[in-house]
């Protein structure tokens, strides 16, 4: 066999989506311990990993190109995987996203001024939207037909003059409210998703090296608001410093060289530590340390 196409086996080409979620995928998979670098005007970015291939690419168009084999896996959204009917495996879901960890929605949009209260009110209309193929079939379910476009952008601004309706996608709603705009039904909610080829996942060391990631950047969005927490304890006051801890804690509790005290570590959000720390103290609790947490894996 050739050195080429010993290199080809080993290496899983991954696609990363561009534009809003790139940061925020970056920065993700440093998290979980993979250093990605976005270098200006490059499609490529790169990896301290030989293993892998990255691409840069819009996620409107992974799902097709993970389908043809061109990517053996990548990160979209299920909203895409929908619109492109692709034939593909969602590996996990990844609820992330440019501005929180809620899904999107795919809402139904109308000028505030707008007759429109339901989607029976859109026989004939016209609608602008990014999701034609997701917006037919929602209009197919309610049994009504209106002329769909496609919106190359702006779609909020498009109403009254150039459409009727939009399916505008939203995280907070901010954007519509701007542009005078009040959501009339939600189609669809969508998280972010790790898809992969399908004859990829037959070959063993592209499937391991998928599953290997995917079990890292999961790690890293569960230690998201985590930290963990540390104290010596004497025995006599363990009993008190358990019951400050949040119930559905289970600590670790270790022997130290003094018989006469114990060691507690634990796991708890940001916002939990900040309220206990004080009780904790109070309750017997010394040496309290607060320590980063990276990755969790179940």
């Amino acid at each position: 066999m050739s050195q080429s196409s010993e290199k080809k086996e080993t290496v899983l080409k991954l696609g990363l989506p561009a534009g809003s979620l790139q940061e925020a995928t970056g920065e993700l998979f440093r998290k979980a311990g993979y250093k990605v670098t976005f270098a200006q005007r490059s499609y490529y970015p790169n990896i301290d990993d030989p293993e892998i291939q990255c691409t840069l690419l819009r996620a409107q168009e992974m799902p097709r190109y993970v389908q043809d084999g061109v990517l053996d896996c990548g990160l979209t959204g299920h909203d895409w995987v929908l619109e492109n009917d692709a034939k593909v495996t969602e590996l996990t879901e990844l609820v992330f996203s440019k501005v929180s960890r809620r899904p999107v929605r795919w809402v139904l949009a109308v000028p505030e001024d707008s007759p429109i209260r339901g989607p029976k009110d859109l026989e004939g209309k016209r609608i602008a939207t990014e999701v034609v193929s997701i917006t037919r079939r929602y209009l197919e379910r309610h049994g009504v037909k209106a002329h769909v476009e496609f919106s190359w952008g702006a779609t909020e601004v498009k109403p009254p003059r150039l459409a009727d309706a939009i399916v505008e996608v939203t995280e907070t709603g901010s954007s519509l409210r701007a542009n005078n705009l009040r959501i009339v039904d939600e189609l669809m909610q969508s998280t972010t998703r790790f898809i992969a080829n399908t004859e990829a996942l037959k070959d063993p060391f592209k499937k391991r090296k998928m599953d290997n990631i995917v079990m890292m950047l999961k790690g890293a969005i569960a230690a998201e608001g985590k930290v963990g927490l540390m104290m010596n304890v004497p025995r006599k006051s363990l009993d008190s410093v358990l019951k400050v801890l949040p119930a559905l804690q289970t600590p670790t509790i270790s022997s130290m060289s003094d018989p006469d005290w114990v060691d507690v570590n634990t796991i708890l959000s940001e916002e939990t530590v900040r309220n206990i720390v004080p009780q904790l103290r109070e309750a017997g609790a010394r040496g309290i340390v607060e320590y980063p947490i990276n990755k969790i894996i179940d």
